[in-house]
This record gives structure tokens, sequence and C-alpha cells, in this order.
């Protein structure tokens, strides 16, 4: 039997359990794999409330993007034993990876170099920073990028990518709780929205001009500030919603400021030649040492994974949260 966690009704975490099933057999496409660890993420709190974009199919939705392990059912490219993380490049309604043997996409594959709760911890995140700072956003060394919710593992992320590229990371978050933590993981200056007016230190710091660009994954009525901390002519990148409110656009054009959605999945997970250069790129991070998954907390096993989402979504954490998978 394998172990599988699954939820019958929209909630918080309390709805996810675990269960026993026959261990799954793959089809044409798909590889069956042993996973040892799962990276947790924010669009599966979303996806388990029915928050996110696409809704789960209930009873019994599988769930998560994000494991590392081993190929249990070799293919080609993939031989049996295989060290291997996934990318977040299929649908929740069809896989999800909270399990101990679960059955994903070949082509949600990469070969892992790395621990496991590395490999399970990195590729959402950077993957994601990397192709919206770089691939759309066209990052550049002395470029300054905004960075809002800052402690999130894409915050993390995009701190070191700004860094690895010699752009200026502006580090956003709510309260000073969190500021030396985000000097540690490399931003230039941070900026706490309780006590600093968010365009007036933006502006200040960047000799009046404003942030080359901004990286959000928020939205809600903020993105006007946002705007207006953005230099005349850049770009704001929204990658999220997690503020939960409609997002207005803003009312002063006079600053030309170019803003445009990005979604992971489609422009570089599921892109071959964007992935491709994105997997490079990630990887010589990862060998130099200046890419690396900020871990907030590894849980002990699949039977942590109410409290572990609860922690996902306490706002308290600074990096990702992971579950080890016993067997």
């Amino acid at each position: 039997m394998a172990r599988a966690v699954l939820f019958d009704r929209l909630g918080g975490p309390e709805v996810l359990r675990v269960e026993d099933r026959p261990v799954p057999e793959p089809g044409p496409g798909e590889v069956r794999i042993r996973v040892d660890a799962i990276g947790l993420n924010r669009a599966e709190a979303l996806f388990r409330a029915g928050a996110y974009y696409e809704q789960p199919i209930l009873p019994g939705s599988r769930i998560g993007y994000e494991a590392a392990g081993v190929v249990e059912t070799g293919v080609d490219g993939f031989p049996e034993g295989t060290e291997i993380s996934t990318l977040a490049s299929f649908s929740m309604r069809d896989y999800g990876v909270y399990g101990d043997r679960v059955v994903v996409p070949v082509s949600s594959l990469v070969r892992r170099t790395v621990d496991e709760v590395t490999g399970a911890s990195v590729w959402l995140t950077h993957q994601t920073a990397y192709g919206a700072l770089v691939e759309r956003g066209g990052l550049r060394p002395g470029d300054t990028v905004l960075i809002t919710a800052a402690s999130s593992g894409v915050g993390i992320a995009a701190i070191q990518i700004a860094n690895h590229l010699g752009a200026v990371p502006i580090a956003v978050t709510r309260t000073a709780a969190k500021r030396d933590l985000l000097v540690a993981a490399g931003a230039a200056h941070v900026v706490t929205l309780d006590s600093q007016d968010l365009v007036k230190e933006v502006r200040a710091l960047t000799g009046g001009d404003g942030a080359t660009m901004t990286f959000d994954p928020v939205g809600g009525p903020g993105v006007a500030d946002l705007v207006e901390a953005t230099a005349v002519g850049g770009l704001l990148v929204l990658y999220g919603w997690l503020g939960g409110e409609a997002t207005p656009l803003p009312m002063n054009w006079d600053r030309q400021v170019t803003l445009f959605g990005y979604g992971n999945g489609s422009y570089v997970a599921r892109n071959p030649e964007r992935r491709r250069r994105a997997e490079h790129f990630i990887n010589a991070g990862l060998r130099i040492g200046t890419l690396r998954p900020a871990v907030d907390r590894v849980f002990d096993d699949l039977s942590d994974i109410v409290e572990a989402h609860a922690h996902l979504e306490s706002n308290t954490q600074v990096g990702k949260v992971v579950v080890r998978v016993r067997h």
C-alpha cells in the first residue's frame, strides 16, 4: 500500500487527511516516484481552500506540486533509481505529490544533484523568480528590484537572483520582526510597512526614481502604491493574489509603468526553451552557492501535514516549509 494526502471538502489545514491506497501504476507518459520530501507552497493552500485559479475535484482530491525522491519505474532519460525533483508543470486536478509513492508526468521531472530537502524546496521558488525577473523582466546589473512578501520562499529566491545578477534587491515586509533575517538573506535595503511610507522610502533609496522592477504576489488595492514606487517606464510583475481583493488598474498613467501577470507553469515550466535556461541558471547557482532555498522548518512525516499547512499560513516563517516522508 501507499500513503496519500487527500481532502474531501474545501477549508483550512484540518481538511487534509492521510489515507492508505493501492500503490499507483503509471500510464503512458507517466512515472512512479518514491517521495522523500515535499515542499509546501501557497498555491497548495489556496487550492485546498478553493481560492486557487482552478478548483479541486472533490471528494478525494490530491494535492501538491513539489517533491524530491527517486524514480521507481524507469523510463527513457530517467532510469530506475534516478534521484529527481518535480516541477510545477502539471495541474493538481490531475496529479499531486503529497504521498510516499506517487505517479507524475515524466515531463515534470528534473535530475536532482542536491539533498532531498533542498530538492523539494528550490525549483518552484527559484524558477518563479527567475522566469519573472530574468526571462520576462530582463533584469540587469545595476537595476533595482522591489520585492514584496520578501520573506516568502519566492521572495528569498528573488533576493538571491537579484544579487546573483548584480541588481539591487529592496525587500518589503509588514513589520520589523523579519528585518534582520532579510538583511542576512541578502536584501540591500528593507522597508517595513508598519513604520515606513513605501513610496517615500523607495524613492529615497533610488535617488527619487523608483524601482526598475517591482515583484509582487499580493495584488489588491496596494498595487496603486507599487506603481508609484516603480520608476517611470518600469515594470510591475504580479505573480499572485494573496491579498484576496480586487486589483484596480492604477490611475497615474504618467509613470508609464508596464503591469503584467506572471504564471510560472505556462511561462517557464511548460516552455521547453525557457525551462532549459532556468535549469542551467538555477543549477549553476546551486553549484557555486549563490542560490539556495531558505528552509524555515522541516516536519518529520506526512502525519504532520495539517500542522505543516497551519505553519505555512501563519505568516511567521521565512522561506520554505518542508515535510519529510518516512518509509
